[in-house]
């Protein structure tokens, strides 16, 4: 792992505690909500829900937006990345969701990126190394990638950004943070069934397993049921 991709870990992470919105819920999506919008390029709809896409991302864009999201949140051994915590099925449902208006801003998005690969670098985005990816992304930030109208270029990284870190540290029911890895990365324990007036009074950083989320309590409601 490069120190490039060191920095950029360390600067999403610091974000996320700083910003103090590891649970993240006044941005999240209703994951329930399934339903392609009737209006959206036909082939996105052909794709059944699957592991990773399917509500709304084709392969080919599902694959653009997995490598996108790890070059911003690279993994590393020990260390969960965009493409562990499942950030793409994050937003694969969350653009079937709450975030539908936002479809075309990532379907034009998508195609001007992969434009400026080809005229750039003469390859789509998931073709190019590591270093030129980052080099995208970082003309990307700068506004300084071609070819961009809307959204712009640096809307279109800002949104990922954003959505990747939303992906990373949300409640694992929206679809991200799959087996709890963005929690598990900042030490954040979910939401445990009891606390105890020594663990409220403990200084130390609290680490009991298990850690639970609204997912797993779903799931339990309806075993019972």
């Amino acid at each position: 792992m490069s120190s490039h991709d060191t920095t950029r870990r360390t600067f999403l992470v610091r974000a996320v505690v700083g910003a103090g919105s590891v649970a993240g819920v006044g941005l999240l999506p209703d994951a329930s909500a399934q339903t392609v919008d009737q209006h959206q390029d036909p082939k996105a709809a052909t794709h059944a829900p699957g592991a990773g896409h399917g509500t709304f991302f084709n392969a080919q864009d599902a694959a653009t937006i997995t490598a996108f999201a790890e070059r911003l949140m690279p993994g590393a051994p020990g260390k969960p990345g965009a493409r562990d915590a499942a950030v793409v099925n994050y937003i694969d449902l969350s653009l079937s969701g709450a975030y539908a208006e936002l479809q075309d801003f990532y379907r034009r998005g998508l195609t001007q990126l992969d434009a400026y690969c080809r005229m750039t670098h003469s390859e789509t985005f998931v073709r190019l190394d590591a270093s030129r990816q980052d080099a995208v992304i970082t003309a990307l930030e700068q506004g300084k990638a071609r070819g961009f109208t809307w959204p712009t270029a640096q809307a279109f990284f800002e949104t990922l950004r954003t959505h990747t870190i939303e992906g990373m540290f949300a409640d694992p029911v929206y679809g991200g943070n799959k087996d709890f890895s963005g929690w598990r990365l900042v030490g954040f324990p979910g939401g445990q069934a009891v606390y105890t007036p020594a663990d409220l009074q403990n200084r130390q950083a609290f680490t009991r397993a298990p850690m639970i989320g609204l997912q797993s309590q779903a799931s339990n409601s309806t075993q019972k049921t």
